[in-house]
């Protein structure tokens, strides 16, 4: 099968159908095979009997329905783990993504040999009060990331190597560093292609400002794991080691002080007395915190059945 187009919606049953039909024709005047995937996210309209209805006059149609809303996420990870295309494209329900897109992102994918290819809305027709933040947002996550060719990671339209989907998991809401998580998993050949971004025809958006607060949350959470997650004592040893030392060096100062004073008939303070005392202690205390959790985060590791986890790319001559 040449292309799985993965759709994750929730509460889309106006949009459907003309979007069924609009990916219908692309995929018919390119004579692709494929299969269309609905990931229903516990929609509260009728969305899903749209579905259903959609598949029985066509059986590339398929689709999955969840009890309750979940998000994004989860909903692609879903797809993700069904799709069978050796190509897997994918794109909002709302129409804003244009399926006429396709085509040119399975050929970057086939022929340019890119392992994913994310679009680029250059053109966008939404507020300021999305832009401006998405802009934002999307230069901090070049920089973190090191994914420099990159101007929009959070675009819904987006083309796999069928590989890749099959190597990542996607959680929460990182849906917006897909392309970070495909580095991380070794895959390095990211492309980006200009599409065409459309006004919302029908219904409203489903996402509000709080996104990009737990976007950048989301993002720290992803750069740690990527640099720290299988070696925590190097990021928390160390920082506890740094801390503990300084700390020490700060209370011998305080105490060598008070003894060359006394020796040398100056007047002097009690060690309880200075403030610079209890900052020493407390910056020992919290070195000392940091270094056990950075032991602790060892242990984890350690007792891990990943821990000796890795994506092979291929073998040769080799038996078990």
């Amino acid at each position: 099968m040449d292309i799985s187009v993965v759709i994750p919606l929730y509460n889309e049953a106006e949009s459907l159908p003309e979007l069924t039909a609009w990916i219908e024709r692309v995929m018919a005047e390119n004579n692709f095979s494929y299969e269309i995937l609905f990931i229903n996210d516990g929609s509260t309209d009728d969305s899903w009997e749209v579905i259903n209805t959609l598949a029985e006059r066509n059986p590339a149609i398929k689709g999955v329905s969840f009890r309750r809303n979940y998000g994004k996420s989860p909903a692609l990870n879903t797809g993700f783990r069904h799709a069978k295309g050796d190509v897997v494209i994918t794109m909002d329900a709302d129409l804003q993504d244009s399926p006429d897109e396709i085509p040119g992102l399975y050929r970057m994918i086939t022929e340019e040999r890119y392992d994913l290819v994310s679009g680029w809305k250059q053109k966008r027709y939404d507020p300021l009060s999305k832009t401006i933040p998405t802009k934002l947002f999307n230069a901090t996550a070049r920089k973190v990331s090191g994914i420099h060719n990159l101007h929009d990671f959070n675009c819904g339209l987006k083309a796999y190597r069928n590989k890749v989907v099959k190597h990542i998991e996607v959680y929460g809401d990182m849906h917006r560093y897909i392309p970070y998580l495909a580095k991380n998993a070794g895959f390095n050949r990211i492309g980006e292609k200009v599409v065409h971004h459309q006004a919302r025809k029908y219904g409203k958006t489903k996402f509000g400002l709080d996104r990009f607060v737990n976007g950048y949350l989301d993002l720290a959470t992803l750069w740690f794991t990527g640099k720290f997650g299988a070696k925590p004592m190097h990021f928390f040893g160390l920082l506890g080691s740094l801390m503990f030392i300084l700390g020490f060096i700060a209370v011998a100062i305080v105490g060598l002080t008070k003894l060359y004073n006394m020796h040398a008939g100056n007047h002097y303070t009690l060690v309880t007395d200075s403030p610079y005392f209890y900052l020493s202690l407390v910056m020992m205390i919290l070195g000392t915190q940091l270094f056990l959790t950075g032991f602790i985060g060892e242990l984890v590791v350690r007792n891990s059945t990943r821990r000796n986890s890795y994506e092979i790319e291929s073998e040769l001559n080799i038996t078990d």
